[in-house]
């Protein structure tokens, strides 16, 4: 078990009575948000979270140059591509824009890339295929600010190019017509963090705006731009940006919308993975359950289907469709198990558990899943990851996903290594690459020394940072439902990490496919409550080797069965009491705040 480094948040106790007293919130939103230092101009806005709140989409570079060209092709009857990615944030990004266009009867088609076969973004092969289809207008989508050469073959060709992206761009820009970028160094926007599908969302509100020759929309715009909203949710959380400024309204009106405006498709998904009954919908469900599916189909060659399943208006298809990705998304699981058992291993092996960076390769490893498994990897050793998948006939370059941890620019950290690399792409907290084998051991070299040299990442302990100790009794449903309004959760904003002292574990055992989870009761003096450690099942065997009693970090969350619902805890970590590096500073308690929480 790799060791984490406790960090308890200081509390400034005025600052939690001034915001009780001030915004009339709860004690436990108070001091949450005392915290955390999320003191907003408006809490009650904050909170609420109004799509009202949104900027105008004019404000985003050339979006008005964007929609007034998209428009007059539309109605010029020209035949329209929307060219996207291939990952869940492209897949509902092209499928909002593809939507749109069809609303306002656009001669309209859209592209995705096999990842496998054709790899990121547009290509020349593409281009030429979509010019002999007889295609004059080119829309990208989470995609295309790097396509220098690409762009400038599709403008030889007599094509009207639009790029939407939201990834890192260099010095030099595709000369497309409109570069739609919330980050473009012309204009940049208020808030750099949208993703490739609020881009989108926010490119289809204008042509919506201008086909109308209004701020209002017609009837229809307006249904089509609320389902939308569900489906930027949808890619914002699956593309794991800040949910912070407008992504967290996306966010947080789009979960409302995906059972309220859900298309077909969504409705059907929701059905296949049991998220249809239940009474709303969080970010979890998004990112761990709905998005994976949208996902398996880029990584595993099928993304097409992933926007179909977004545009379709047939129930039958739409089902069959769900049911596919679903089956889909079983085999993507099964390929991440055994990438993931081997990544460990090599970990073990080469004892790379404490290098400043994580960088491993195996020949074989399916290149659809390696995003995963470096995700999980960067999780749980807190590190900057990379997994390099390298082919197994020897014939093509090996292909590598990388992700971030500690705050770490990973696009930033590639670049100064780019010339061990074919390629590469990406944005802060996620990037790709294409390398030749035989670079792979200096470039593991040389990025590890650039991630401990230039971002001052040491060989210590990973770090949890904690909300506050809080103990068992006080996790009711009534504490977890004022939590809950300060969701959506995720990063820039994650779910509240809290602290118990001094408890005991019975009941342990393995589950899950493979007994790769553990699941216990954990007991405090006269409560209990069952917690759950998600691909920690070997904690099983390490809890029965230590001595009691147990400081935990854990998650609250509340479970929902056959209309019951009960309060539950996700174990992150947990240590033996007589550790004394566990021990809680009181300081951080506030027992006036503790007696005031239900």
């Amino acid at each position: 078990m790799l060791r984490k480094k406790w960090i308890f948040r200081t509390l400034d106790l005025d600052l939690v009575r001034s915001l009780e007293r001030e915004a009339e919130i709860s004690p436990v939103i108070a001091q949450l948000l005392a915290a955390r230092r999320i003191v907003p101009a408006s809490i009650s806005e904050f909170l609420e979270a109004p799509l009202t709140s949104l900027r105008p989409p004019d404000e985003l570079h050339d979006i008005p140059r964007a929609a007034s060209l998209i428009v007059d092709a539309i109605k010029a009857k020209s035949k329209i591509c929307i060219f996207g990615d291939y990952d869940a944030d492209g897949i509902t990004g092209t499928a909002i824009l593809f939507r749109c266009f069809r609303l306002l009867h656009a001669d309209v088609i859209y592209y995705v890339p096999n990842r496998i076969s054709e790899g990121y973004g547009l290509s020349l092969s593409a281009i030429d295929q979509l010019h002999h289809d007889g295609v004059e207008f080119l829309v990208s989508v989470d995609c295309g600010i790097t396509s220098i050469e690409q762009v400038a073959h599709a403008k030889r060709l007599g094509m009207s190019v639009v790029i939407t992206d939201h990834h890192s761009m260099a010095a030099e820009l595709p000369c497309a017509d409109a570069i739609v970028h919330p980050q473009h160094p012309d204009r940049p926007y208020p808030f750099s963090g949208l993703s490739g599908a609020g881009v989108a969302f926010k490119l289809a509100w204008a042509v919506c705006q201008r086909y109308s020759g209004s701020e209002r929309v017609s009837a229809p715009q307006k249904s089509f731009l609320m389902s939308a909203v569900g489906m930027a949710a949808m890619g914002t959380i699956a593309d794991v940006v800040p949910l912070l400024d407008e992504n967290r309204i996306l966010v947080k009106q789009g979960l409302m919308h995906l059972t309220q405006f859900s298309v077909p498709g969504i409705q059907q998904l929701l059905k296949v993975t049991q998220n249809d009954k239940k009474r709303s919908l969080d970010t979890d469900d998004v990112g761990f359950s709905l998005a994976p599916r949208l996902n398996a189909t880029g990584r595993l060659g099928q993304a097409r289907l992933g926007v179909e399943l977004l545009t379709v208006d047939h129930e039958s298809r739409a089902a069959d469709l769900a049911a596919y990705i679903h089956h889909l998304n079983d085999s993507r699981e099964s390929l991440e198990r055994g990438i993931l058992k081997a990544a460990r291993q090599q970990i073990k092996d080469e004892n790379l558990q404490h290098e400043p960076a994580i960088v491993l390769a195996g020949r074989g490893w399916h290149p659809g899943v390696i995003g995963i498994v470096a995700g999980r990897i960067a999780d749980e050793y807190n590190r900057p990851s990379i997994i390099i998948s390298m082919d197994s006939m020897k014939t093509q370059p090996a292909m590598g996903s990388a992700r971030s941890a500690l705050g770490v620019n990973l696009f930033d950290a590639i670049n100064r290594c780019r010339e061990h690399l074919i390629s590469f792409g990406g944005h802060p907290f996620a990037a790709g690459l294409k390398i030749a084998d035989e670079n792979i051991p200096i470039f593991r070299d040389e990025f590890s020394r650039v991630i401990a040299e230039e971002f001052a990442v040491a060989r210590s302990e990973p770090e949890l940072h904690i909300d506050a100790e809080i103990p068992l009794c006080y996790l009711t449903i009534s504490t977890l439902n004022q939590l809950q309004k300060l969701a959506p959760y995720g990063a820039g904003h994650p779910h509240p990490l809290l602290a118990a002292s001094e408890v005991e574990f019975c009941d342990m055992r393995r589950m899950g496919k493979g007994e790769l989870h553990f699941s216990a009761k954990v007991a405090q003096q006269n409560t209990k409550l069952r917690c759950v450690a998600f691909g920690q099942g070997d904690w099983m065997e390490e809890l029965e080797q230590a001595t009691p009693p147990f400081d935990i970090v854990f998650r609250p969350v509340v479970n929902e069965f056959n209309g019951f619902r009960k309060v539950e805890i996700q174990l992150i970590d947990w240590r033996p009491s007589q550790d004394n590096q566990t021990i809680v500073p009181k300081q951080h308690t506030d027992p006036e705040i503790a007696q005031r929480l239900n």
